[in-house]
């Protein structure tokens, strides 16, 4: 392929691109295939000669979109949203043709610039406190490909210093013995990611019980902190979440920050989905006490326009992360690394090589504009309350957790069974697409604004085929009764 066969097949693919997210609600939500499906529908092994762009796009459609779960219809309500905007596809088609490497500054200093400006533009946008940004010259910003890598970046460090601190009090004590003593903290709402990062880190993590709205406070935290330090643990992370993944519930900052600061506990405050509402000055108070946090990170890849891999982690004190894990081979030093106004961000992520997605986040923010995201944003929380009022004004359902962003969570009223029939009949139908969560001991169905060409028909959609199902489901569970009562009475 040459650049005139690459400038025809790079305007049809936009096209087809363009084509499929305007026509994708005409798309079934949610495939309709078995495991292993795919292997049948291509060969055992790659061509030998080279094939047509025409050949591998009609198969795009034979193969891959049978098996495609379609994120961006505006009948995908589950999990949390990902981000889809043009502005966005067009930065990484950039980032991709540039194809850099940037692991210090010197591999590209565009690349590693523009990430420390935009981290700073994002945190003025959410009034991070100044500590986090790069321009106080101690704290900083970072693109990490996801929250999960964050807080396993955040526990690390904060293993580290520890480990540090109490060796340089006690020069005898072993890192070996350090660990064992070790436990970090979270809520038992916090993501599975919390919980795996004590797995790769080696150590204790206990989960802090959460109140009747899903919360952790710091009543709970010094409960718990007293009695590992009783039995001889040594407490180093604690990590709090704003916007759970059951029921987007909000930890008490204004409690758990003093405690941790006091305790010498690393406070990681997980924001992955509501952080990017933080940029509209009525969410912002949920944000209150980040100012007590070692670090801080959220998704602009969810709710933000900024397309997959771009999660944003902020840092009080650089030195704590970079200690942790700076690596400086001969062949990976450069001339400026020690002007101490540049960033190496090899020594801020897991992986040496990191692509150039400051890109999107620069196209995004000024293609949009801040007032334009929140737009945005608002409008998806608007539509959650109006799905919310739906369930309200039928008295068979009930809401299962206060609704503050753009999540719903809710339940037929009646047993978890009956909950998880209505769940599976309504994803068997592939109008829609949900998935659940437990809160305490209860199913709830959870659903999400998600997609950014939802409106309010596709929410009126979605609610007739909820209703409908529900009401179905509920006719069969009276006649199974009916005739188990029959039973019953012919025995006697």
């Amino acid at each position: 392929m040459n650049s005139t066969d690459f400038r025809k097949m790079g305007k049809e693919m936009v096209d087809y691109i363009a084509d499929y997210l305007d026509k994708i609600e005409e798309r079934p939500v949610f495939p309709e295939v078995e495991p292993g499906y795919l292997r049948s529908l291509i060969p055992d092994s790659a061509p030998a000669e080279t094939q047509e762009i025409e050949d591998v796009m009609n198969d795009v459609e034979r193969v891959i979109m049978p098996g495609v779960t379609h994120w961006h219809s505006p009948y995908f309500f589950a999990y949390f949203p990902t981000a889809s905007s043009y502005p966005s596809f067009l930065a990484d088609m950039l980032s991709d043709a540039i194809g850099c490497i940037g692991f210090s500054w010197a591999a590209s200093p565009a690349c590693t610039e523009l990430e420390t400006v935009m981290l700073d533009w994002l945190g003025n946008m959410i009034n991070l406190p100044e500590q986090f940004l790069a321009r106080n010259g101690e704290g900083g910003g970072v693109i990490q490909g996801s929250a999960s890598e964050a807080t396993l970046m955040a526990l690390l460090a904060a293993r580290m210093k520890k480990i540090k601190c109490l060796q340089s009090e006690n020069p005898e004590l072993t890192e070996a013995s350090i660990l064992s003593k070790l436990v970090a903290y979270s809520s038992d709402q916090a993501h599975s990611s919390v919980e795996r990062a004590g797995l790769i880190g080696a150590v204790k993590m206990k989960t802090i019980p959460s109140d009747n709205r899903f919360s952790v406070g710091g009543e709970a935290l010094k409960q718990a902190l007293e009695e590992d330090k009783a039995a001889g643990l040594i407490p180093f992370f604690f990590c709090a979440t704003l916007g759970t993944t059951p029921s987007c519930a909000f930890d008490r900052l204004l409690e758990l920050g003093p405690i941790c600061n006091e305790e010498n506990i690393w406070l990681h405050i997980d924001a992955a989905y509501a952080g990017s509402a933080f940029i509209c000055p009525e969410f912002r108070h949920l944000l209150n006490g980040v100012e007590f946090a070692d670090s801080f990170n959220f998704n602009p890849h969810k709710w933000l326009l900024v397309v997959f891999d771009c999660s944003t982690m902020w840092v009080k004190n650089r030195s704590d992360l970079i200690g942790a894990f700076k690596m400086d081979p001969l062949y990976l030093q450069h001339d400026h690394q020690e002007s101490g106004i540049i960033t190496d961000y090899r020594h801020w992520q897991i992986p040496l090589g990191r692509r150039f997605r400051s890109l999107k986040m620069w196209f995004v923010f000024r293609m949009y504009g801040v007032k334009r995201l929140q737009e945005y944003i608002r409008k998806h929380v608007q539509l959650a309350h109006e799905f919310e009022e739906l369930v309200h004004q039928d008295e068979r359902f009930e809401i299962s957790a206060e609704v503050i962003m753009g999540l719903v969570c809710f339940r037929l009223k009646g047993s978890n069974r009956l909950n998880e029939a209505l769940l599976k009949n309504i994803n068997d139908a592939r109008k829609i697409h949900l998935v659940p969560c437990h809160l305490g001991d209860t199913f709830v169905l959870r659903f999400a604004i998600c997609s950014r060409m939802v409106e309010s028909r596709h929410i009126q959609y979605a609610w007739d085929h909820i209703t409908k199902t529900a009401a179905k489901l509920l006719r069969q569970e009276g006649l199974q009764r009916q005739s188990a009562s029959g039973q019953v009475a012919a025995a006697h």
